[in-house]
């Protein structure tokens, strides 16, 4: 720990994992308490620390730290399912009934019952206020919610038990609320004449294609890039958060062999080979028993999202990410969770109707931002599962793992995203359609210097630019042996201007 808490006393989820010696994912948010001194807290890579001061103390009460938790280090499904397999029944219900009414034991209760799928012996209560499971202030949420009578809450949640991921209302998220994204997309795309921007969709498909390719360090034959923009181009016409189209997508976008019919039904991981014939694994995937749970579980919380006003970013983060994250298909997982992210903004028209959002390009040119978007979970993941690899890289996986996947902490994911939206709408746009207006005004000065075939003109631009506003001596011998020294100096101006290019 950053804030030395080893001279104080755990509280929250870090007293009841370290009671019950369990092994759970780190939580964002480890509390302690002092026994001197005043509240401080630090933030570093994501997680916080706070210290208390002794006022805080919960008490030595299983029930009393639960409420602590759910106070002060915020809902975490993954540990709170794995702390209720643990904690006596009895210990529970005696704080429950130690205070029926409160907010807390009323949600701790929910949360018992819809986590573990087993009722307490206690009776429905008849009278009280209904409260939400989830703070909306603190918590993205499927408001208003379902009424659940037995505790008298709204279960406002992203999901249902199957799959259910929690997103925090942290300062970055926030500040997209206030953003208009879908406004400044429009105001980027209003800027340029409709003719350009209609000669730029080409351009775009094709750029988020091979940019989703590549992420993969994939070289893909133009067939399959024939597929994936077709899909692309229909991303806005239908949902495909239905497991029939998924398998359609994956059989489209995929090497024909490796076509799946359902979800696979062998372990796979994300590793890398090392000498020796062994394997760095970065990520071990669902065990394939676990996955038509999980799948089921996540196509429920996307149609629970996209009938509530939970913000179209928050709603494409949980689904693709936890897409991939599940990682159903032997193969083009990746490029179908970058897929959806289209899929959902689109039907969620935050993308202004027949425009291409190039987001793969953004996540491409910031691989620090991608790649720790995708390694938060792995890293928790691998600190937690017991596996073997035989000689011929086999996986096998021990114990139940499907709860580490079914309830994750998205708030890193859809900060992630967050920035792939705005870079894409400031960047990507922006530099593409100014791209094609510097090629315009530079085609056309080219043609009033001598008049040739335009692919010859579009040649000439891009060797120029691939060599610093220059025409190579080799490259001109090649295909411009027919120009005059002064017709060359002059297109290459024409091209340096053109571009800004010194």
């Amino acid at each position: 720990m950053i804030l030395d808490a080893v001279k104080n006393r755990l509280a929250g989820y870090a007293f009841l994992i370290e009671k019950y010696r369990l092994s759970a994912m780190r939580n964002w948010h480890v509390s302690s308490v002092s026994q001197a001194g005043m509240l401080r807290s630090i933030i570093h890579e994501g997680q916080a620390e706070s210290v208390f001061p002794l006022s805080y103390w919960p008490g030595d009460n299983i029930g009393d730290h639960l409420e602590f938790a759910l106070k002060y280090d915020g809902v975490n499904l993954a540990i709170l399912s794995v702390l209720f397999k643990s904690i006596p029944e009895d210990e529970i219900l005696g704080y429950i009934t130690s205070k029926p009414m409160g907010k807390y034991a009323r949600r701790i209760w929910f949360f018992f019952e819809f986590l573990t799928g087993k009722e307490l012996p206690l009776p429905n209560l008849t009278k009280g206020n209904y409260v939400e499971v989830l703070e909306p202030d603190r918590y993205y949420t499927t408001a208003p919610g379902r009424r659940v009578q037995r505790q008298r809450v709204l279960d406002n949640l992203l999901g249902g038990r199957l799959f259910c991921p929690v997103i925090r209302r942290t300062e970055k998220l926030l500040a997209m609320e206030g953003d208009d994204l879908r406004k400044r997309c429009e105001d980027v795309v209003t800027a340029y004449p409709p003719e350009l921007l209609r000669r730029a969709l080409g351009y775009l498909y094709n750029k988020e294609t091979m940019s989703s390719f590549e992420i993969e360090h994939i070289k893909p034959s133009a067939s399959r890039v024939e597929k994936f923009i077709g899909l692309l181009e229909m991303a806005e016409h239908k949902d495909f958060c239905d497991k029939s189209l998924l398998i359609d997508v994956q059989n489209r976008i995929v090497d024909p062999r490796f076509r799946d019919s359902d979800y696979r039904k062998t372990q796979n991981y994300v590793g890398q080979p090392l000498s020796g014939q062994k394997q760095l694994i970065h990520y071990i995937c669902p065990k394939p028993v676990d996955l038509p749970n999980l799948m089921e579980g996540l196509l429920l919380s996307h149609s629970m999202m996209k009938e509530s006003s939970v913000p179209a970013v928050i709603h494409a983060a949980a689904i693709s990410y936890g897409f991939v994250f599940l990682h159903p298909f032997e193969d083009g997982n990746g490029r179908i969770h970058r897929f959806l992210i289209h899929n959902i903004l689109s039907r969620r028209e935050l993308i202004p109707k027949g425009l291409m959002f190039p987001v793969s390009a953004a996540m491409l040119k910031n691989p620090a931002i991608y790649d720790s978007s995708l390694e938060l979970l792995s890293r928790s993941i691998m600190s937690l599962i017991e596996y073997t690899i035989d000689d011929i890289g086999q996986m096998t996986v021990q114990g139940e793992t499907g709860h580490w996947y079914q309830y994750i902490d998205m708030t890193a994911q859809a900060e992630a995203l967050c920035d792939f939206v705005r870079l894409t709408i400031e960047k990507e746009l922006v530099e593409e359609l100014d791209f094609l207006v510097s090629y315009d005004r530079t085609k056309q000065e080219i043609q009033s210097i001598v008049d040739m075939p335009d692919r010859l003109i579009d040649l000439f631009i891009q060797l120029c630019l691939q060599n610093k506003g220059h025409l190579s001596a080799r490259k001109r011998v090649d295909f411009y042996s027919f120009l005059a020294d002064d017709e060359v100096a002059r297109i290459e101006n024409a091209v340096r201007a053109g571009y800004n290019k010194d």
